[in-house]
C-alpha cells in the first residue's frame, strides 16, 4: 500500500528534510505549521512548478516515464523507469538514469521505495502531457481505443494514412499531442473525398479535402470540442507507434550540448573586455555630463522621451540602443534620479520632473575606473530592467521608451544570471554562438528558456557593449564577479542584500583583476606648443577635475586631448584660481615644457580679470581705469544695457547682473562680479543633483525567487515544524470537553467555570500540566496542554514546555481545564 507524502516526511531524519528545504526554498515561506502542511505545500502546483523549473532536459524526461509507467494504483518502479528510458535506439547509460531518478527523490517529486515509487499530483497539473503524449485511448474514445487494441489494424490506418495526413501525425507525435482545428476543416470531406468538391478557383482550381477529418474518421484523431475551432488530441498509443525510431521519450540527451568554437587566447579575450570597460565608464560619465548641463525632462505617463533619447545618442556618438542601456544601468547604479520642479514649473512634456544625477554621481566619480564599472555592472544584473524593450511597441501600440513602466520584468535578473552562468561553465575563452548559448540554455532548464530566446540574445548583446565579455567570451574579471555573487548567494548571511562589499573597504577580487589589465591612471599631461593637452591614459580623479576647468575636452581614447583657451582660462579664475595657482599647476602636472604661449596667455587673460566690477544695484560697473569705462560706455554691441555715467568710475544699468556680465564677455570684456563689501565673488557653478538613490549593486537573484537560507537556519526551520507536529499530535489527544465536543470516556472534565478555577489553582500549587480550553478571539474554541505559573487580575500566565513560551490567558474565556493524566 502506497504511504502518503506525510508519512514519508516524517520519517526524514532533520538533516534529510532540510536537505529538501534547501533544495526547495519556497516551502519554507511561510514556515508550515506542521508536517502535513509541509507535504500539502510540496504537492501544491505553484510549488511543483518551482521545483520543475530548475530541472534539466534529462531529468524531466526521466520524470515523464515515471509518469507514463505508473500502473493503475498509480506506482511506478526504478526497474520500470529504466526500460522506458533505455527501450530507444541510443539508450543513456542506467548509471545516468538512476541519477536522474536521485535528483527526482531528493526533491520529493518522486517519493517511496524503489520498487514503490509514487509522482507527487501536482506534476500532472503542471505539466498534463507526460513526454508530449496524449491520454490513453480508453480516456479519450472507445472507438479509438478498439483501435489501439489492434496493433495490427493501427499499423495498417498509419500505412494507409495521406501523405498530408501522415505530416499532421508525425507534427502531434512530436508534442504537443493536441492542436486547434481551422474552421470547417472538420466538417470539409475528407482527404480522397475530394469528388464531391467544386473547383477551388482561388488556389489554383484543384479540389482539396481535409487531412484532420480523414485522420477524425479512421479514429487516429480524437475530436475533443466542437464550434468553429475545434480540438483534436492524438491517443498515447499512436504517439508512441509513430515514435518508434527515437523511443517513447523522444531523443534523450544525458549531458549539455556541445560547443563548437575552439577556445581564444585568454589574453584576448581580457584585453577586449577591458578596452569596452573604458569606453563604458567614459559613455556613462559623458551621459551624466549632459544630463547636468540639460535634466531629461519624465514624460507624464513615466519614462524619458525619445527625442531626448536621440539628443543624447548624437552627443555620445553612439546607437540609441546602447545609449538606453547606458541611460538605464545609470539609474540602477544610483547615479540618476527625479528632481522634483518647484513651484509651477513643468517640462515641455506636461511632467514635474526631470532625470538629473545625484549626489552618488561626486562619489561614483572620485573611484577608480575599476570600481567604477563594477557598480555599473553589479547594477545590471541586479536591474529588474528589460533595455531591449526600449523603442518597441506596447499592447497599446505606444512606443517603449527609456525608465518607463513597460520595460519592468521581475525576472530579467534570473535571465541575465542563466546565460552568464552557461558561459561561465564553458572551458575559459570559450565563445560559443548565440544559437549554441540558447541549446544550451534550453537543455539546462527547458521549462525557463522557453519563450525567452529574444530576452537572452539581449543579455549577450548588452554583455559584450558593458564589457562583461570581450570577443563573444566571459572575461577572467567578470567569471570573478560572478563566483563572488554566487558566494554571496549560498553564504545567505545578507538575505536582503542591505551590505556591499565597498563597505569593507577593500575592492574585490574582480576588481583587482581589472585593475591589471587596464593602463593605470595617471597624475600628468603633455602641454603641446599649439596649447593642447595630452594625457597619456585615463587621468586619475584629481587630474580629471582639474582639467574640466582649465581646458576644453577635445578627443577622448587611449589618449585624450584637451585643448586651453581664453574661456577656459577666464573659467578658471572664475571658479577662483589665480595666475600663480595656473602657472604652478602646469608645471606640476605636464611633463613637457610649459609653453611660452601658454604662460603669456595665462596672465593676459589675468591681467584684465577684474578689470571691471559688477554689483548689483539693478546693475553698476566700476573700474580704477576711466578709459576702459569710456570705452565700455560707447561700445555699440553694448546699447541695449542702456548704461549710464554716475561717476567717472561708475556706470549703472537698469537690467540684472548676470545679463550684463555675459552682455560684457560677449563684447570680449572680462569682467567679474562683487557683493555689496566690495569682495569678488567665486563663480563655480553649482550643479542641481537629484536626490539620493540606493544602487542596485547588492544581490542579484531573480526578485520571484525565494532566498536560500544556510543549512543552520534551515534546522532550526526544521525544530519548528517538529514542535508544530508535537502540537497537532497533542491537540488530538486532548480531552473531548476540552475541544468543545461530546463527553468522552477518560479524564474526568470540570464543567464548571468555577470547578476550571479550582483545577487550575491547583495545577499552580502542584506545578502540574493541565489541558485548558478556551476561546480565542475570533470565537473558535482552541486547546492547549500548559503549566500554571500564575493567577490574578483576571489572567492566567501558564508556560507551553513544548515551546518553552509563555501564554495568557483571558479566565472569562477559559471554557474547561482537565489534568492531564
Amino acid at each position: 500500500m502506497t504511504t502518503s507524502l506525510a508519512d514519508h516526511l516524517r520519517a526524514l531524519p532533520d538533516e534529510s528534510l532540510a536537505a529538501l528545504l534547501q533544495l526547495r526554498p519556497d516551502l519554507v515561506v511561510p514556515v508550515p505549521a506542521d508536517v502535513s502542511a509541509l507535504a500539502l505545500r510540496a504537492q501544491s502546483r505553484v510549488s511543483v512548478a518551482r521545483a520543475l523549473d530548475g530541472l534539466d532536459q534529462f531529468t524531466l524526461q526521466i520524470l515523464d516515464a515515471a509518469r507514463l509507467t505508473r500502473g493503475p494504483d498509480g506506482a511506478t518502479s526504478t526497474d520500470q523507469i529504466l526500460a522506458t528510458a533505455t527501450a530507444g535506439p541510443h539508450p543513456p547509460a542506467p548509471t545516468a538514469v538512476r541519477a536522474a531518478v536521485d535528483r527526482l527523490r531528493a526533491r520529493f517529486l518522486l517519493y517511496g521505495p524503489e520498487h514503490d515509487l509514487t509522482v507527487v499530483g501536482g506534476v500532472d497539473e503542471v505539466s498534463p502531457y507526460p513526454a508530449g503524449l496524449g491520454r490513453p485511448a480508453a480516456e479519450l474514445d472507445a472507438r479509438a481505443a478498439a483501435l489501439c487494441a489492434d496493433p495490427a489494424k493501427l499499423r495498417r490506418a498509419l500505412l494507409a494514412a495521406p501523405p498530408s495526413a501522415r505530416a499532421v501525425l508525425d507534427r502531434l507525435a512530436a508534442g504537443p499531442p493536441v492542436g486547434t482545428v481551422a474552421p470547417g476543416a472538420l466538417e470539409a470531406p475528407a482527404t480522397g473525398g475530394e469528388d464531391v468538391l467544386p473547383p477551388d478557383l482561388v488556389n489554383g482550381g484543384a479540389p482539396t479535402g481535409s487531412p484532420i477529418r480523414w485522420l477524425v474518421e479512421h479514429h487516429l484523431l480524437v475530436r475533443m470540442s466542437g464550434g468553429p475551432h475545434g480540438t483534436v488530441e492524438l491517443p498515447r498509443e499512436v504517439g508512441l507507434v509513430l515514435r518508434r525510431d527515437t523511443g517513447p521519450l523522444g531523443p534523450l540527451r544525458t549531458s549539455p550540448p556541445e560547443v563548437s568554437a575552439p577556445p581564444r587566447e585568454t589574453k584576448a579575450v581580457d584585453s577586449a573586455g577591458a578596452g569596452q570597460t573604458m569606453e563604458v565608464v567614459r559613455h556613462t560619465e559623458a551621459l551624466l555630463e549632459a544630463l547636468v548641463v540639460e535634466p531629461a525632462p519624465v514624460l507624464r505617463s513615466g519614462g524619458v522621451g525619445v527625442r531626448d533619447l536621440r539628443r543624447l545618442a548624437r552627443l555620445l556618438g553612439l546607437d540609441e540602443p546602447t545609449t538606453a542601456l547606458i541611460f538605464e544601468v545609470a539609474y540602477a547604479a544610483g547615479l540618476t534620479g527625479e528632481l522634483e520642479l518647484t513651484g509651477a514649473a513643468t517640462t515641455r512634456y506636461g511632467g514635474d520632473q526631470q532625470i538629473a544625477p545625484t549626489g552618488g554621481y561626486e562619489v561614483w566619480r572620485a573611484a577608480s575606473l575599476a570600481q567604477r564599472w563594477e557598480q555599473l555592472a553589479r547594477a545590471w544584473l541586479a536591474m529588474t530592467r528589460q533595455v531591449g524593450l526600449v523603442g518597441q511597441r506596447d499592447d497599446r501600440d505606444r512606443p517603449i521608451s527609456v525608465l518607463s513602466p513597460e520595460a519592468e520584468r521581475a525576472g530579467a535578473p534570473a535571465a541575465r544570471r542563466a546565460v552568464l552562468a552557461v558561459l561561465a561553465d564553458l572551458p575559459a575563452a570559450t565563445a560559443p554562438t548565440p544559437d549554441e548559448v540558447l541549446a544550451l540554455l534550453e537543455w539546462r532548464a527547458p521549462r525557463r528558456a522557453r519563450g525567452r530566446e529574444t530576452a537572452h540574445r539581449d543579455v549577450l548583446a548588452e554583455a559584450a557593449r558593458l564589457g562583461v565579455t570581450g570577443l563573444g567570451a566571459l572575461t577572467s574579471y567578470g567569471r570573478l564577479l560572478l563566483a563572488e555573487l554566487a558566494d554571496a548567494d549560498e553564504r545567505g548571511d545578507d538575505p536582503l542584500g542591505l551590505r556591499s562589499d565597498a563597505e569593507s573597504g577593500d575592492p574585490s577580487t574582480a576588481v583587482r583583476a581589472l585593475d591589471g589589465l587596464l593602463p593605470a591612471p595617471v597624475d600628468h599631461f603633455l602641454v603641446q606648443a599649439d596649447l593642447s593637452v595630452v594625457v597619456p591614459g585615463p587621468p586619475d580623479p584629481a587630474l580629471a577635475a582639474e582639467l574640466d576647468v582649465v581646458a576644453e575636452h577635445e578627443s577622448t581614447g587611449g589618449a585624450s586631448v584637451h585643448r586651453v583657451t581664453t574661456a577656459s582660462i577666464r573659467r578658471a579664475l572664475d571658479a577662483g584660481y589665480t595666475a600663480d595657482d595656473l602657472h604652478a599647476l602646469f608645471r606640476r602636472r605636464s611633463r613637457t615644457p610649459v609653453p611660452q604661449g601658454l604662460t603669456y596667455l595665462v596672465d593676459d587673460v589675468a591681467r584684465k580679470h577684474g578689470g571691471l566690477r559688477v554689483g548689483s544695484a539693478g546693475g553698476y560697473v566700476r573700474s580704477d581705469d576711466e578709459a576702459l569705462l569710456t570705452e565700455v560706455q560707447a561700445d555699440r554691441r553694448l546699447e541695449s544695457l542702456a548704461f549710464r555715467r554716475l561717476a567717472p568710475t561708475v556706470l549703472v544699468t537698469p537690467y540684472q547682473v548676470n545679463r550684463m556680465l555675459l552682455a560684457l564677455r560677449d563684447a570680449g570684456y572680462a569682467p567679474v562680479p562683487e557683493d555689496a563689501s566690495g569682495a569678488t565673488v567665486l563663480s563655480r557653478p553649482k550643479n542641481r543633483r537629484a536626490p539620493a538613490r540606493t544602487p542596485l549593486t547588492g544581490r542579484t537573484v531573480d526578485p520571484l525567487a525565494t532566498p536560500r537560507l544556510p543549512m543552520p537556519r534551515l534546522l532550526g526551520v526544521v525544530e519548528q515544524i517538529r514542535r508544530g507536529e508535537a502540537a497537532a499530535r497533542a491537540a488530538r489527544r486532548a480531552p473531548a470537553v476540552v475541544r468543545g465536543g461530546p463527553a468522552v470516556t477518560g479524564p474526568t472534565a470540570v464543567p464548571g467555570h468555577g470547578d476550571a478555577l479550582a483545577v487550575l489553582q491547583q495545577a499552580v500549587r502542584d506545578k502540574a500540566r493541565v489541558w485548558v480550553g478556551y476561546v480565542d478571539a475570533h470565537g473558535a474554541t482552541a486547546s492547549r496542554l500548559v503549566r500554571p505559573v500564575s493567577i490574578g487580575a483576571g489572567y492566567l500566565r501558564a508556560e507551553d514546555d513544548r515551546t518553552e513560551m509563555l501564554h495568557t490567558f483571558a479566565l472569562h474565556r477559559i471554557t474547561a481545564a482537565v489534568l492531564e493524566e
